[in-house]
């Protein structure tokens, strides 16, 4: 007894319902792999630089402009700084 699509019909339904499925999980893989490597995802702390710490230091007063202008001198004369740029 032949089935509806003639012979060898079942195969190439097959064929296409396991591509569709590989499809579908390679884009679902895709997306979390998209999602977890986001720097905004919540979480997630953002990098700020030595300059931008001290600053937000100095104006929340937890240094003193004596402390400020010193750590300022440090860095502007090592290295540390100039990875964040």
């Amino acid at each position: 007894m032949m089935d509806w699509y003639g012979n060898g019909g079942w195969g190439v339904g097959m064929a296409f319902m396991g591509l569709f499925w590989v499809l579908v999980i390679a884009t679902a893989v895709w997306a979390v792999a998209r999602w977890s490597r986001r720097t905004d995802s919540p979480g997630s702390t953002p990098v700020e630089s030595p300059r931008a710490i001290l600053d937000r230091r100095f104006a929340s007063g937890q240094i003193d402009a004596g402390q400020y202008e010193e750590a300022l001198r440090v860095l502007k004369t090592s290295s540390v700084d100039d990875a964040f740029r």
